[in-house]
């Protein structure tokens, strides 16, 4: 049996401020601004004051889930333009020495288990990557170009072809936080 329908409330806090035109929802805050198009979703949104309520009516499983995807999302737009994200990523070597770049929209992974060629991995979007020492640190306030930023450096130093108990060299995410220094 259907539910009738499924609804999620989410508070709006003071120092944010959420648009809506349809279902393109645009979030500013001290750090900047979010847009993000929902238009594929079949649910309903509508804000009131500073609430977004987000419903479907006679939803399918998949439209039910969709609800909790949709509002997961809008909270990490607020998260991201109050705080923002921060991942940090340990540079791992035993016994060729590498060094890690950015350079334009790439992070160059050098001399990685001795090859000449360096390995590339693509900057997504709005983040920032800054290597101080042996971390690698990538920060923005939008959640998923952060952390498919931060999957594509470690994705870069993949080991493949050698066995992953000997050779342990790589860039491996260490911590991922709300907040950015």
């Amino acid at each position: 049996m259907r539910a009738v329908e499924v609804s999620k409330v989410l508070e709006i806090p003071d120092d944010v401020e959420i648009m809506l035109e349809g279902k393109k929802v645009t979030v500013k805050g001290a750090l900047g601004s979010l847009t993000r198009d929902f238009s594929y979703a079949p649910i309903s949104m509508e804000l009131k004051g500073k609430s977004l309520k987000i419903w479907a009516n006679w939803p399918r499983k998949k439209e039910s889930a969709l609800v909790g995807t949709v509002y997961a999302h809008i909270k990490n737009m607020i998260t991201g333009v109050k705080k923002g994200f921060t991942y940090k990523l340990k540079i791992v070597f035993s016994h060729f020495p590498i060094s890690v770049k950015v350079q334009g929209g790439m992070v160059l992974i050098e001399n990685f288990t001795g090859e000449r060629n360096p390995r590339k991995a693509k900057i997504i979007g709005g983040a920032k990557v800054k290597i101080s020492g042996d971390d690698v640190i990538v920060q923005g306030i939008n959640l998923e170009d952060v952390s498919q930023t931060a999957a594509n450096i470690e994705q870069a130093t993949k080991v493949k072809r050698k066995d992953p108990r000997v050779f342990l060299d790589g860039v491996y995410l260490y911590e991922r936080r709300e907040g950015m220094d």
